[in-house]
């Protein structure tokens, strides 16, 4: 029997087979679904920054997309996944604010969605879909059974990746 387990802004969980994962209400934070398809082991992350301020080191790592990518991709590991098999899905990072003179605060979505695919290329972790930017916010369902990433938004409906 599966279970369905929800991810909270700032936070990241590791599954194996069968069981499931949730994050809700993705505006310009990041929905980070890593999967290794043969030991059919994911995680999902819920970014809300992209970078770890190193002046602050009680700071929650899941925050920031630099530290709890490579926090998730460890975890996986030491379940026995190969960083060669993790691939990556990816989803939110939309700009939610018109912001005059589009400041840094406008768009930390793209901001996000930058460091997130920086990350994953610094791990040689390919990112095989995608569903980010615009002007809306998502929640992603992330299925270990077969790694599928299932986005929802009011103005966009479902799409499956």
């Amino acid at each position: 029997m599966s279970n369905l387990f929800t991810i909270g802004i700032s936070d990241m969980k590791i599954v194996k087979f069968d069981d499931s994962l949730v994050t809700y209400a993705l505006g310009s934070c990041v929905g980070i679904c890593l999967y290794d398809p043969v030991l059919k082991i994911g995680g999902l992350g819920h970014i809300m920054l992209p970078n770890y301020p190193v002046n602050n080191p009680k700071e929650n790592r899941n925050r920031f997309a630099d530290t709890c990518i490579p926090d998730m991709v460890q975890q996986m590991e030491r379940l026995g996944c190969s960083r060669r098999r993790i691939i990556a899905k990816i989803a939110g990072g939309a700009k939610m604010f018109d912001v005059a003179g589009d400041s840094s605060f406008g768009n930390i979505g793209q901001r996000n969605v930058a460091s997130v695919k920086n990350c994953l290329a610094q791990l040689q972790i390919r990112i095989c879909a995608e569903d980010t930017g615009l002007n809306y916010g998502r929640t992603v369902y992330f299925y270990t059974e077969d790694g599928r990433m299932v986005v929802k938004s009011f103005s966009n409906g479902v799409k499956t990746f």
